[in-house]
């Protein structure tokens, strides 16, 4: 056998550090000033402070033209970024949007100046990696889904504050029934607003499969109707039902935009898809359209039989990362992208932390949503979840197991795969033979004892 080199005996050569990119530009992004640094010769770097206006950024596309620049770096700051960064996309520039955590200044005196600068000398050293942007299809879907998700919760609120009203006039009804947004809450509702105030008039108006009786019913609508709070509840029911049709509308402006999306892949030629059965799904804010269906034609594979994974878990991943899923090269890349991985600090050959860096992200969230919902299920994942919580944690098994959700969805859209469970099956069977087995070894020591 060959000798085995040990660590120490490693060697790693890197190049030491030099311009790649000789015309690279740096901005830091602001609300009132663009402050962009750009070189204007071999040794002379210039920095030059841009106003805000759509005038001021087509100002900035010009001048790095006449100096030639080819590729530029920006911060992600708010949403500052966005109209500069579509604009000298347009223009034909290279644009990279970085993290800000990766272009922290040097120790100093910081200032507009100097973050731009250092940004353009990490961008022409090849320093800064570029931060993953949808295309513009994707992320006009991704405007309406997000502003969806508002309108849903907006609507939240307001249902919140009429029970609130009908509690202080110790009106119980909402507490005898499922929720008040379904058929009977609302038709009591109305009835109320309208002037109805006789409990066995309100009781009869229940919906055929309420549980709970009619006497029930006719006690939990007996109260003290006080003037104001019945303002405050018509004033609510009329904000509730406004942004209930504003969710309506938007639906139909995200089936129009994924309409767009399959006939841009499919040049101009939209498939027939009313033969395509959907998930069954929760009535709550439930897709007025068979969106199981347009997603098997963006995504060329039905994602909504992954456990957990319901329509609206799938519209808000898709509208965030797209159908590409080349972007990442490996599904370990996707789960870090997605704030699903740790985030291993190695210091001395040792692991001084793995903690998941927390982060803002919608695809994220959705996956942990997912693995959320299948704390009761009875599936192999539902039985992951059950065996991390019992041994880390409720926390640390909603990530492990989005993350195990994430893999299975990076590798359907990946390689055009439909779901299969028997992987997951067999190795819900392995593990129980395995405790079986260990369990009969402890019988078998204890018998002996």
């Amino acid at each position: 056998m060959g000798k085995i080199e040990t660590k120490k005996e490693q060697v790693k050569r890197i190049s030491q550090l030099q311009v790649i990119n000789p015309k690279a530009a740096g901005i830091d992004v602001s609300d009132t000033e663009m402050m962009a640094a750009y070189p204007i010769s071999p040794r002379e770097l210039e920095v030059r402070a841009f106003g805000c206006f759509t005038t001021d950024l087509h100002l900035i596309a010009k001048c790095f033209k006449e100096n030639g620049i080819t590729s530029i770096a920006m911060e992600s700051t708010g949403v500052y970024w966005i109209a500069l960064f579509l604009l000298l996309q347009e223009y034909g520039f290279e644009v990279y949007l970085v993290n800000a955590k990766h272009v922290k200044n040097v120790t100093g005196r910081k200032d507009d100046e100097s973050d731009a600068e250092w940004i353009q000398k990490l961008h022409s050293c090849g320093l800064l990696r570029a931060s993953f942007q949808p295309d513009n299809m994707t992320r006009t879907l991704r405007s309406l889904v997000r502003h969806r998700k508002n309108l849903v919760r907006t609507s939240s609120t307001y249902l919140n504050r009429m029970q609130k009203a009908l509690e202080l006039m110790n009106i119980k009804f909402h507490t005898v029934i499922s929720d008040i947004d379904g058929v009977t809450g609302l038709r009591i509702l109305e009835a109320i607003l309208a002037g109805e105030r006789n409990p066995e008039v309100l009781a009869d108006m229940r919906d055929r499969r309420i549980k709970a009786s009619r006497e029930e019913i006719i006690k939990s609508l007996e109260g003290y109707w006080t003037t104001e709070h019945l303002f405050e509840l018509r004033q609510c029911y009329k904000l509730f039902c406004e942004h209930r049709s504003m969710i309506t509308e938007c639906d139909n402006q995200i089936e129009q935009q994924l309409i767009e999306q399959i006939a841009s892949k499919n040049e101009g030629v939209i498939p027939d898809i009313s033969n395509v059965k959907r998930k069954v799904q929760n009535r709550k804010h439930k897709i007025p359209f068979n969106l199981t269906a347009y997603m098997i034609e963006i995504l060329g594979v039905d994602v909504t039989q992954v456990f957990g994974i319901s329509e609206i878990s799938a519209l808000t991943i898709v509208s965030e990362v797209g159908a590409d899923m080349s972007k990442w090269k490996t599904e370990h890349h996707f789960t870090s992208w997605l704030g699903l991985a740790p985030n291993t600090k190695i210091s001395g050959g040792k692991i001084i932390s793995s903690r998941i860096m927390k982060k803002k992200h919608y695809a994220g969230q959705a996956f942990r949503m997912a693995a959320n919902s299948l704390w009761q299920s009875k599936t192999p994942l539902g039985d992951h979840y059950r065996r991390i919580k019992a041994r880390a944690g409720a926390a640390k098994a909603v990530v492990a197991t989005a993350r195990k959700l994430a893999i299975i969805y990076y590798k359907m859209v990946s390689n055009k795969e439909a779901f299969n469970p028997q992987a997951l099956e067999d190795f819900q069977q392995k593990y129980k033979d395995k405790k079986i087995n260990q369990l009969k070894k402890k019988i078998a020591k204890l018998e002996a004892a």
